[in-house]
């Protein structure tokens, strides 16, 4: 199988994040033939239709990264029922301007790690909606919804759940599959 790269964006910008938590283990449990890079988009500075004739650098740089990666993977936590300011900004700067979209086609999955019991669905699927308008193809089966996040890390930020190990690395082969059968040729 092919190498791919994939772009890991997190939309939490808090610094024991249990989605960055979760980002990082997935990250270390990868097929080989992902390679997998963490993308910082807490410094955008938020979109504004006025900027996009002399872009921020920091836009022109999330353009290029996300351009030159073959996938994506998502993590979100759930604010308010969507997902958080940060990663919508994203998704709105990396779209823009209109006919320039750097996520166009890049297959891509969603995980949404929560402490509460419903694990984030709202965000996941309204993320899902984004992603579809911006004609992102993400992956269906599985979802994955990780809930009671808080008991899922010891105390270094490690994974030591094997039940939820296991799903993270089933997820994960699925999404190699998924990157293979949809990247752009």
């Amino acid at each position: 199988m092919k190498k791919y790269k994939i772009a890991v964006i997190v939309g939490s910008l808090r610094k024991e994040s249990f989605n960055l938590k979760t980002a990082k283990a997935m990250m270390g449990m990868a097929p080989e033939s992902l390679s997998m890079e963490l993308l910082d988009i807490s410094g955008l500075p938020m979109f504004n239709e006025d900027l996009e004739a002399n872009p921020p650098k920091e836009w022109v740089s999330l353009k290029e990264k996300i351009s030159a990666v073959d996938g994506l993977l998502f993590f979100t936590p759930e604010y308010n029922r969507s997902v958080p300011a940060v990663l919508k900004n994203a998704i709105d700067v990396a779209s823009r301007p209109y006919g320039d979209n750097s996520w166009d086609g890049k297959p891509a999955a969603i995980v949404s790690v929560s402490i509460g019991a419903i694990s984030g669905f709202g965000a996941n699927h309204h993320l899902r909606q984004s992603l579809t308008f911006i004609n992102v193809p993400t992956m269906a089966q599985p979802e994955a919804y990780i809930g009671g996040a808080a008991d899922l890390f010891d105390d270094n930020g490690n994974l030591i759940t094997n039940s939820t190990k296991d799903f993270l690395k089933s997820f994960m082969q699925s999404f190699e599959k998924w990157v293979d059968t949809n990247v752009q040729k």
